[in-house]
């Protein structure tokens, strides 16, 4: 059923469920997991000319580390996962997409951050977006909140 997954990373605590689940689909399908970190090039452009290269440095080492916690959960949950990782430039939810299309993946797996009340209605979210947009089946995980019952600690 799954052959290729995707799961898009930004290395924050949200998307931390999302690639527990995305790897534990893939050791379950002995699926392909394709990890891909996207470097916003609106926010690079947008600095000023003075700190864009070393603003653009550190949202790579960033990516790089966030890519690498996805390769250890895998490796983690079964060292015979294929792991890929990928770090791109552009517009987030775009890049994802486009990703996900060109490696002809099966599902595309992300965090949300679970807003709630007014703040949901603000637009921008990239998983929105991806969702919105993306032919390819999207599957997104909300990070459990501690107070959450469903929520387990080791």
């Amino acid at each position: 059923m799954f052959d290729t997954i995707v799961v898009a990373t930004d290395g924050s605590d949200s998307v931390r469920r999302a690639v527990d689940v995305a790897v534990d689909i893939a050791a379950r399908f002995e699926a392909e997991v394709h990890a891909v970190y996207v470097v916003d090039s609106g926010e690079v452009e947008s600095t000023p000319d003075e700190v864009r290269e070393d603003l653009r440095d550190a949202l790579d080492d960033h990516g790089e580390a966030a890519l690498e916690q996805v390769a250890d959960a895998a490796t983690e949950r079964d060292p015979g996962l294929d792991v890929t990782v990928e770090v791109r430039e552009g517009r987030p939810a775009a890049e994802i997409s486009e990703y996900a299309q060109d490696i002809d993946a099966d599902i595309v797996a992300m965090g949300t951050r679970g807003r709630h009340g007014e703040n949901r209605f603000l637009i921008g979210s990239v998983a929105e977006r991806v969702v919105r947009t993306c032919p390819i089946p999207v599957l997104t995980v909300r990070q459990l909140t501690d107070e959450d019952p469903r929520r387990t600690t080791i």
